[in-house]
């Protein structure tokens, strides 16, 4: 498997980062052990969570996905031979991106985790009340203790991309290595802008929603689709003329290679020029071994052209 650098940093990984989301929220402890285990089984080791998810279940402890993992972590013994994703700032709540957030926000991330290092640690959101100096400089000391090995930045434009590192060779500091925007066939604006400033800098880039909340599988055709699960209502945007092109486009890839429209998808989204690899949640086994082949597949020219088109 075509394993890719994450920026210039010393971490490498699969394209392919499991998303933490799901845990406590639509996937329990014990099924998500069972699709932890199956990530890992199927070659893949980058995980990536939040302090935020699922903040947003009624009656959830904080940072319940990140416990779930810290459990399976420790159960399976297996730190050593995963990458953990995780994020400050989740809710963009008071202190953001302060120094004394982050070094908290730290802490309580590690003792969920249950250990003593994240091996990417990412500003959730941007904080316009905190100059980046004092945050880059509160994850140098994270990364000068051990407690943090690299640094990335979730929903920044190229001006506060280029603002921060600007800051990180004034200053002597660390700087964003990886970049967490917003990409999928349908989804493109915001990556597309920040695409270039990426590959100049030799940024990596894990995007999200990369099948678009469940949209791109094309389990949500019509909007009596939409109920038929929690994260149904908040896609009726999708089911526009530009969505129905893709659905089609999906559907006849699909068939001419023998693949559903999600493995199709992510197979698109692997191809595309300065994307390390797509965040994806699984909510059953079944589907990480659909997300593993998705990942694997290999898209002809033509047919990457079409979805390309289907989409713009």
């Amino acid at each position: 498997m075509n394993r890719r650098p994450l920026g210039r940093s010393e971490l490498v990984i699969e394209p392919l980062v499991l998303g933490g989301n799901v845990f406590g929220w639509t996937v329990d402890e014990a099924r998500g052990f069972d699709i932890l285990d199956a990530y890992v089984e199927a070659g893949f080791t980058a995980i990536d969570t939040a302090e935020g998810y699922p903040n947003w279940v009624p009656g959830n402890p904080p940072g319940m996905s990140e416990t779930i993992i810290g459990k399976w972590l420790k159960a399976r013994g297996n730190r050593e031979s995963v990458h953990i994703f995780t994020k400050v700032n989740s809710a963009k709540q008071p202190g953001g991106l302060k120094a004394d957030a982050i070094k908290a926000g730290v802490e309580a991330s590690l003792a969920r985790l249950q250990t003593d290092y994240i091996d990417l640690y990412f500003s959730h959101w941007p904080d316009p009340d905190t100059d980046h100096e004092e945050t880059l400089a509160a994850y140098d000391t994270l990364i000068r203790a051990g407690k943090v090995r690299t640094i990335g930045a979730s929903n920044f434009t190229t001006e506060m991309m280029q603002a921060a590192q600007q800051t990180a060779i004034v200053k002597t500091l660390q700087r964003y290595e990886v970049t967490q925007p917003r990409y999928n066939l349908y989804d493109r604006a915001e990556f597309d802008a920040l695409r270039p400033y990426l590959l100049e800098n030799e940024v990596g880039a894990i995007v999200y929603y990369s099948l678009a909340s469940g949209f791109l599988t094309g389990k949500y055709r019509s909007s009596a689709d939409l109920g038929q699960s929690p994260r149904g209502g908040g896609l009726s945007h999708y089911l526009d003329d530009k969505g129905q092109r893709l659905l089609a486009a999906l559907d006849k890839a699909a068939d001419a290679l023998e693949a559903s429209p999600a493995e199709i998808a992510l197979a698109w989204l692997v191809a595309q020029k300065g994307v390390s690899a797509p965040i994806a949640s699984a909510t059953s086994v079944e589907q990480v071994r659909s997300l593993a082949k998705g990942v694997r597949l290999t898209l002809p020219e033509e047919i990457e052209r079409e979805l390309t088109a289907a989409g713009a």
